[in-house]
């Protein structure tokens, strides 16, 4: 990473003290091309894939390899591990908006639609993607580790490093009310429950995302009262399903599959760290995504 950090500077300073504006709008996209893989380097594609048993061995570009090794029946009520899933997951269609829906679209601004300098995309800045954005991979976000505690199953996910509660314990029920008097506050990941569906599917529900975050990145909202189903389902010891479900009403016309994901059991059950760090990311806003689009936040 210290090496990366160094030549993206070096790229900055030849970019800034030798040429002109123009000149630098004129082969901003190779500029674009050249920044990108410095940046996004330790983010885009997993490392080591020569190495047996890493977790970077088990992909072809962004998909997972073919692998018909079963590796023994699959554990009756058990995720624990470190998995690694499709880098871009299997998008499904989104039913129409509401008219509330359709205006808070509007707002947001997604990289596919807008491009990267003028995206809104609360991403862009490294703020937490909520849930279920952080389930819908991008680049290497989609390792994913389960921790059984006696009360609950802790789920780690490889992007920034962090974690969330499942409560198992059938004592915990989905909060109903969020930013009220009477309510509770709405967090980032939200207030999550589970049970087991069979012996082999684990299903979580979370309500509560802060609505500041996007469903995904093509800028779909939702409200704080959404609740999203996972559903994991563990075909054999080394396979494992995904379907992300949405239900909100305010928003949407009716409830609807979001994504779906096929995951890999990892051999050497080593995750890579995954940060999205602000200053870098804003670095690279700056020099590369904002000027290639026209972008002066500092008019004369």
């Amino acid at each position: 990473m210290a090496g990366m950090r160094e030549m993206r500077k070096a790229l900055t300073r030849q970019v800034r003290s030798k040429m002109t504006r123009r000149a630098r709008l004129e082969i901003l996209p190779s500029i674009i091309a050249m920044a990108a893989v410095l940046a996004f380097s330790s983010m885009a594609m997993p490392q080591d894939q020569t190495k047996p048993g890493s977790k970077g061995s088990l992909y072809n570009g962004n998909r997972l390899k073919t692998d018909p090794t079963p590796g023994g029946p699959a554990p009756v009520h058990d995720m624990n591990g470190s998995w690694a899933g499709n880098l871009v997951p299997t998008r499904l269609p989104v039913p129409p908006l509401t008219p509330l829906g359709q205006k808070l679209a509007s707002l947001n601004h997604s990289e596919p639609e807008a491009g990267t300098g003028k995206s809104n995309d609360p991403g862009n800045t490294c703020d937490p993607l909520g849930t279920p954005r952080n389930l819908e991979g991008s680049g290497s976000l989609a390792g994913i580790s389960f921790a059984s505690m006696p009360d609950r199953i802790a789920v780690l996910h490889e992007y920034q490093r962090i974690w969330r509660y499942v409560w198992m314990d059938g004592k915990h029920e989905l909060p109903k009310k969020f930013d009220t008097k009477d309510g509770l506050p709405s967090r980032w990941y939200g207030y999550s429950v589970g049970h087991w569906d069979g012996d082999n599917t684990l299903v979580i529900d979370t309500t509560g995302v802060s609505d500041q975050t996007w469903l995904d990145k093509n800028g779909h909202p939702h409200t704080v009262n959404a609740v999203v189903e996972e559903r994991y389902t563990r075909t054999d010891h080394n396979h494992m399903q995904m379907t992300v479900t949405v239900d909100d009403p305010t928003l949407y016309t009716k409830p609807f599959a979001l994504s779906k994901n096929q995951y890999r059991w990892i051999p050497d059950q080593e995750e890579e760290e995954q940060i999205c760090v602000p200053s870098e990311m804003l670095h690279y806003m700056d020099l590369v995504s904002k000027p290639s689009f026209g972008v002066d936040e500092h008019p004369k």
